[in-house]
């Protein structure tokens, strides 16, 4: 492997120069270059003499000072008070993310991983939950827990806070929605005498932009900005997270007009340089209610016993050329969000279900993967190439696994010509999942849920979202030319963000291990194990009456997928690179794929600025789409279950904690607490590695994934919180039956 060239290296650009030659100026010093300078010259460094030591030119240190700001706000470094720059694991100093509690306490979350500081409540009346701070050890509480002291408040989370107005004592108070938020947060009221603003009623949920932060002896103020309204008005639970999460969901005017100004079909001029696709039969194949259409596919075989695999997907770079307004919307939102009946999309309308989507009998500008895959699935040749297609027909995957696995002769007829080719698509599957199974990839059996709403908008039932082998199918496609993408841009030498999923911790692992070897099972793969002894271990339990509680444990010894230009390969699909490149309408790092693609085609470079800081942006937006649509569907199981109350349920173990059992019930999908206090008359102890909760008297054993029977014993739609109570097999608590 050839070293890395030094940032000593770092010269000014001469673009005439890059034309010609094809060669680029090497970036800024890295972050990680950066903090190797700083721990290797053993003091903190004024800002000349860390610019000298990199031997930056003059034109290239408000650039660097940018990115030393950048890292500032992280945590990776920071300025003393002679402004000289240091690394603040040498001043002993941890960096962390602010995790509030509702009983007023909190925790900081390390940014480096470890365990959790506790910050009593007197640390937390100068922040609110989210914010990032550096702190200093001191010392274990009377718990047993390490405890943190705040040394500096490194950002601020909040501008706005969601909440309930209230009055207590004629003062008027901000109740806010995020519990984590525990703070007591004055509502300011605006004028005075005749010309004082009336505030909106007590009970009514409203936004407040904070005026000021919390200190140690002031609480937070807020100005009232927005009224949403009553707390169970239709919608409001999606008001709530947008604003809650800091959901972009207006788009500007900027972006709405740059939009406008699409035109409804592509333009004759948009074809030049293109390959033309339109009579080859592409179709797409998406749910019942999709909308915006990405990709679409085609296989035909060819000769040595191969298929050609044609993955095409909607050239949205064509129409959001990089720093306009639709790019820094785009930007901005990371994605688009998909809560229960409402969908806050990444590009307006006119694009995401106009335009760039690929909808069915009209012609539509895309970005090809042209694959040649083996009979074994291994993919042997492919190319990318800028395209026109046309969409022969808008599959759902009900059809295509009726026509293809369920042998519906209606379905088949209803496919009409285009059954061979779907047929052809269905024999590259089979190529591409043994490949997928020799090498190892994890295939978690996991139960996502769907809410079935009637003509009022209220839940008529909660239902389990089956994946068939036609979701299968176009996960395989997308896949394949994902890794393709990933290959042809590290072929390149062009800078782009992976998706990366890092193996199991130390610690993780070392607890994933103890608790196997209670069931008398051992993961393969030493310190060092691969998906395919995590896949092996799963067929090994496959047939056993615990599979789900191994299963889950084994799933929660993972990490969590994120964005990096630091390629360290997708630990549970066995790839040693992955991008995503095929969902461009909906994941902003799929449009930069894109862009890195087709400038690697055309012999230039996409440079979008820091790919770190972009990379740590997508991977937040993600984040916080999932804790939105995660707290929508919470409340809304609230909503179905707050009149069931003493109704009984069967249900499993879901999650063991130091409180009790969090449940999962069978019929509707909805998760709930058995407190400690409801499992007996006896002392139980929480035991981690173990996932189980034991009496000490009795000897009762509660574990993840145990069956157990309880009764609904309250509601609350506030907190989002459902209590149930452990109902022995007797029967011996009263209550309806239900199921």
């Amino acid at each position: 492997m050839k070293p890395k060239p030094s940032p000593s290296t770092v010269r000014a650009r001469d673009p005439e120069l890059e034309q010609e030659t094809g060669k680029y100026p090497k970036p800024l010093p890295s972050r990680t270059y950066i903090m190797q300078t700083l721990e290797q010259h053993g003091v903190p460094m004024p800002f000349e003499q860390l610019a000298a030591t990199l031997e930056l030119l003059p034109d290239e240190q408000e650039s660097f000072e940018r990115r030393l700001r950048a890292m500032e706000r992280d945590g990776q470094v920071m300025q003393n008070r002679r402004g000289a720059w240091l690394i603040p694991d040498k001043a002993d100093l941890i960096r962390g993310r602010v995790a509030g509690h509702p009983d007023g306490y909190g925790f900081c979350i390390p940014d480096a991983g470890g365990e959790d500081l506790f910050l009593p409540p007197r640390e937390m009346r100068s922040v609110l939950h989210g914010d990032r701070v550096l702190v200093r050890r001191a010392g274990v509480d009377r718990r047993g827990r390490r405890e943190a002291r705040i040394v500096e408040i490194i950002e601020r989370a909040n501008t706005r806070i969601v909440g309930r107005v209230v009055r207590e004592a004629g003062v008027a108070l901000l109740v806010p929605e995020d519990k984590r938020i525990s703070q007591d947060v004055l509502i300011e009221t605006e004028g005075r005498g005749k010309k004082k603003k009336a505030l909106p009623e007590a009970g009514t949920i409203v936004v407040g932009e904070l005026l000021s932060q919390p200190s140690t002896n002031v609480p937070p103020v807020v100005r009232i900005v927005e009224i949403l309204g009553r707390h169970l008005d239709p919608g409001m639970e999606i008001e709530i997270a947008l604003r809650k999460h800091d959901l972009p969901f207006e788009f500007s005017r900027a972006a709405l007009a740059q939009a406008s100004r699409v035109p409804e079909r592509i333009k004759k001029a948009d074809l030049a340089g293109r390959e033309d696709l339109r009579t080859l039969p592409l179709v797409t194949i998406d749910g019942e209610t999709a909308r915006d259409f990405d990709d679409a596919v085609f296989a035909q075989a060819v000769a040595g016993r191969c298929w050609r695999l044609i993955v095409a997907i909607a050239d949205v770079g064509h129409y959001v050329a990089p720093d306009s307004p639709l790019d820094r919307e785009a930007f901005e939102r990371g994605n688009s969000v998909y809560f229960p009946r409402r969908v806050i999309p990444m590009l307006p309308e006119k694009l995401s279900n106009g335009l760039c989507s690929l909808n069915p009998d009209v012609d539509r500008l895309c970005l090809a993967c042209d694959m040649v895959v083996g009979a074994a699935g291994a993919i042997r040749s492919y190319r990318f190439y800028p395209a026109v297609m046309r969409s022969h027909a808008r599959l759902t995957y009900t059809e295509v696994a009726a026509a293809l696995y369920e042998g519906d002769a209606d379905a088949q007829a209803r496919l009409g010509s285009l059954r061979p080719h779907l047929e052809s698509l269905n024999r590259v599957f089979g190529a591409l999942a043994r490949a997928r199974s020799r090498r190892g990839a994890i295939d978690f059996d996991t139960v996502e849920t769907q809410i079935d709403f009637d003509e009022n908008g209220k839940i008529r039932q909660i239902l389990p979202y089956e994946r068939n082998d036609a979701h299968r199918l176009i996960e395989e496609c997308m896949l394949a030319a994902n890794v393709c993408a990933s290959d042809f841009l590290e072929q390149s030498a062009h800078p782009v963000l992976y998706r990366i999923h890092a193996g199991p911790s130390a610690d993780r692992l070392a607890r994933l291990r103890e608790f196997l070897a209670g069931f008398g099972l051992q993961l393969a793969g030493g310190d060092g194990p691969q998906a395919k002894h995590y896949a092996k271990l799963l067929e090994q339990i496959a047939q056993r009456p615990d599979r789900q509680l191994l299963q889950t444990v084994m799933l929660r010894s993972l990490s969590q997928a994120v964005y990096s230009p630091d390629n360290v390969g997708h630990f549970g699909l066995a790839y040693e690179r992955y991008t995503h490149f095929t969902s461009p309408i909906r994941r902003y790092p799929d449009l930069l794929v894109h862009r890195a693609i087709r400038a690697a085609l055309a012999g230039r470079r996409y440079a979008p600025g820091d790919w770190d800081e972009i990379g740590r942006h997508c991977s937040m937006t993600e984040r916080r789409a999932d804790e939105a649509t995660r707290e929508v569907m919470s409340f809304l199981k609230c909503h179905f279950m707050r009149d069931r109350i003493g109704e009984r349920f069967s249900g499993s173990v879901s999650s063991v904690t130091p409180f009790g059992l969090f449940v999962a019930l069978d019929d509707t999908f909805v998760e709930g607490l058995v407190h400690i206090s409801d499992l007996g008359n006896d002392y139980f102890h929480y035991h981690a590695a173990r996932h189980e909760l034991l009496g000490e008297r009795s000897g009762r054993r509660f574990r993840l994934a145990d069956r157990l029977h309880v009764e609904l014993l309250r509601v609350d739609t506030d907190t989002r919180k459902i209590d149930f109570r452990l109902v022995d097999e007797a029967g011996a608590r009263k209550g309806k039956r239900r199921g």
